[in-house]
Parts: C-alpha cells; sequence; structure tokens
C-alpha cells in the first residue's frame, strides 16, 4: 500500500524559485540543499524501493526509438516513468508544474510539459558525461534532479558533477545525492555525470520541455 503523503507544507521551498531562476540567468545551473521536503522524499523513495525490489523498474539506456540502446559501460541505471498514480507523484509533479509556470514567467522560454522518471542505481552504476538535449533538436530545455536517498554516507560516491558549458573538463559543482537536494541545469548546455556509487542511489530525473517538430510532426516526449 502506497503511504500517504502529508500536505501541510510546501513539496518545494517558494523560495527556491527566485534563487533557481537568478543561479539559470548567471552560470546556467542551481543547487539547493532541504528543498524538496522531507515526507515527499521518503514517501517517493519507498515507492521507488518497492518498484526495484518487485522488478517495477526497466533498464535505462541511451537514444530513443530506433536508436534507443542498453549500455551498461555508458549508463547503469534502472527507471519508471512517472504517471500520476500515487498521492506523492501527484504531489512531486503539481509542484514541478509551478515552477514550470514561474520559469515561463521568469524567462520567457514557452516550457509546455514536464516528463520525469524515477532512478535507481545500484552500487557500482554510474551514468558517464553527457548533455541531455537530443543533437540537434531543442526539445528538453531545463533538467531538473530531485535526490531521495536519506542519510547518505560521506563514503557513498554517486555524485553529480556539472562541468562549465564552455570548459567541458573543468568541474564547477559535485552534488552529493542526499534526500532533499534539487539541482537543475540547462539541458543544452551544462555537461554533466553521475560517478559510481557505492550504495543504492535513488532519484527522480526530470526535463521541462518545449514543443518541437520534425517535418510536422510533434516531438514525442520520450
Amino acid at each position: 500500500m502506497t503511504p500517504s503523503v502529508a500536505t501541510s507544507s510546501p513539496a518545494l521551498q517558494p523560495a527556491t524559485q527566485v534563487a533557481l531562476v537568478d543561479a539559470l540567468v548567471e552560470q546556467g545551473w542551481y543547487v539547493g540543499r532541504g528543498v524538496i521536503d522531507l515526507g515527499l522524499c521518503d514517501a517517493l523513495n519507498n515507492e521507488l524501493l518497492h518498484r526495484a525490489a518487485y522488478n517495477g523498474l526497466d533498464e535505462a539506456g541511451i537514444g530513443r526509438g530506433q536508436q534507443h540502446l542498453l549500455r551498461k559501460d555508458i549508463r547503469g541505471d534502472a527507471i519508471h516513468w512517472l504517471d500520476r498514480e500515487s498521492a506523492a507523484q501527484r504531489r512531486y509533479l503539481d509542484a514541478m508544474s509551478e515552477l514550470q509556470q514561474a520559469l515561463n514567467h521568469a524567462l520567457f522560454l514557452g516550457l509546455f510539459e514536464y516528463e520525469a522518471h524515477f532512478a535507481h542505481y545500484p552500487p557500482g552504476a554510474f551514468y558517464q558525461r553527457h548533455l541531455d538535449s537530443f543533437r540537434g533538436r531543442a526539445n528538453r530545455v531545463i533538467s531538473t534532479v530531485s535526490y531521495l536517498t536519506p542519510d547518505w554516507p560521506s563514503d557513498g560516491g554517486g555524485e553529480m558533477v556539472i562541468y562549465h558549458p564552455d570548459a567541458p573538463n573543468q568541474e564547477v559543482a559535485r552534488v552529493v545525492p542526499e534526500a532533499g537536494t534539487f539541482a537543475c541545469f540547462l539541458s543544452e548546455t551544462i555537461p554533466h555525470e553521475v560517478l559510481p556509487t557505492r550504495c543504492p542511489r535513488t532519484s527522480i530525473a526530470g526535463w521541462f520541455r518545449r514543443n518541437a517538430s520534425l517535418g510536422g510532426v510533434l516531438d514525442p516526449a520520450r
């Protein structure tokens, strides 16, 4: 049974929006600790771990459509796309919808959709350095990562490394995957990677998307 989710506190701290927008404008990325409500993180984490225990996740790949490949040498997580099936998912996605409106109001980005999936990294898994947008296609505009694992140990590994957009070998931030931390960055320009984890690592990866088309056909979300 999915645990109930208290709603007395906001899912996303309101003060985050101003700091987040300023950081995106100034440097193209934002990281904040204690941004996501810990009760919500706990409910989402329990849901993800339940799926992992009962084979309710899919191996993640790279590319999509006919170009979709399973490459454990590049990416080792397993995923499940959020579909609003639980109260925790609905609360999280509603918070992202509010953030989408704030981003459009402040930055005139024309974001029209948000897609997200659970991500479970077993010990030893990683994700090599990459960009989130598809080459030549600006459909994914802003990437988000919400971390769910409580009490992350100092030697747990699994950090997300963010690199400078104009100097891809220059590390500018290293994000510890502890519950409540929220990161976002420009999908087309900010290289990043997930270092090998020594503990099971849980998170939600998401993307705010702008409408794109090819040959008159709308670009699908996935």
